[in-house]
């Protein structure tokens, strides 16, 4: 009677398993899964990096990834600015891009990674929308008492000015984050990373007027009472595309550019500091930016600043 071969023997005796062909959408999953799960990125960074991604693969066709050079992938970029998309859209696709090369380096897809000589583009090369001082106020103010719930718009937009932050940090922002005798919040933003952010007193009243008269009233309506402080009138959390409409509401009502939206808040927040001389580096913080690069888009406003001071001192200005 013949012995038994064992696993590992009947495994040395045919050689190494070939490796499974992955399909497209395959590798888009398990790409997107080492996002979430390894590198941390937040979700609406994952889905922005996804649709990249199916640009990108959609071109590639049926072609070999480790058979991309850079030329390619050089190519591949100026069909991005070729259909209209924005210089900080193609900058974010090159940034997706190299980082799928690097996941494919790593899982042994390529040996190369082709991405890392790719240059991206200036990030901004036009600058952000920033409201005026003035335009804020009026903004501030355009919720009326007439207004289902205008103490909950004029908190809501009090703290997108106030604190720069995020429409979906300030979304998720939940009621026990709230430190009001202390002039602060606690803010989550990308990939799940907290910091505290201060909040000046008109934010604070407004956001005490809105928690005496209307949360209670909102928060009753579900099952559970929410834990977040904005909510809807169904007394849900308030989500990103409400806010976002709430904002675009306001601002045709007191005739602001129609492109004003919940980031333009969070763009004049840091462009009215830098003017007012803060930091950079306490901007940054305040922000929540992970590379001061980011910041400095906004150090526009600092140079006019500055090209105002000299015009007004300078004997030969």
């Amino acid at each position: 009677m013949a012995k038994r071969r064992t696993k590992l023997q009947l495994m040395q005796e045919s050689g190494p398993p070939e490796k499974p062909s992955h399909s497209a959408d395959t590798i888009r999953e398990e790409f997107l899964n080492y996002l979430r799960g390894e590198c941390h990125l937040a979700d609406n960074t994952i889905e922005a990096y996804g649709r990249d991604l199916n640009r990108f693969i959609g071109w590639v066709g049926k072609r070999r990834l480790d058979s991309i050079r850079v030329g390619d992938l050089t190519q591949f970029m100026g069909t991005l600015s070729e259909a209209g998309l924005a210089p900080a859209s193609v900058s974010r696709a090159v940034v997706a891009i190299r980082t799928f090369f690097k996941y494919l380096q790593l899982e042994g897809t390529v040996s190369e990674n082709p991405a890392e000589l790719l240059a991206a583009q200036k990030m901004w090369q036009r600058m952000p929308g920033v409201l005026s001082q003035r335009q804020v106020d009026q903004f501030l103010r355009a919720p009326r008492r007439s207004d289902a719930f205008w103490l909950r718009d004029v908190a809501m937009l009090e703290v997108l000015y106030a604190t720069g932050c995020r429409a979906s940090e300030v979304c998720s922002l939940r009621v026990r984050d709230l430190s009001l005798d202390q002039k602060h919040l606690k803010c989550t933003g990308k990939g799940g990373k907290q910091r505290m952010v201060p909040i000046g007193n008109r934010a604070i009243a407004a956001i005490e007027r809105y928690c005496e008269q209307l949360r209670g009233e909102l928060a009753a309506k579900p099952p559970h009472p929410p834990d977040e402080l904005f909510l809807s009138r169904s007394g849900r959390a308030l989500d990103r595309i409400q806010l976002w409409r709430l904002v675009k509401h306001y601002a045709k009502r007191v005739g602001i550019d129609s492109g004003i939206s919940p980031h333009s808040l969070r763009h004049s927040f840091a462009t009215h500091l830098l003017a007012g001389g803060a930091d950079l580096r306490q901007v940054q913080e305040m922000l929540g930016h992970a590379s001061i690069q980011t910041t400095q888009i906004y150090t526009h406003v600092e140079h006019s600043r500055l090209k105002r001071v000299h015009q007004q001192y300078h004997p030969r200005a």
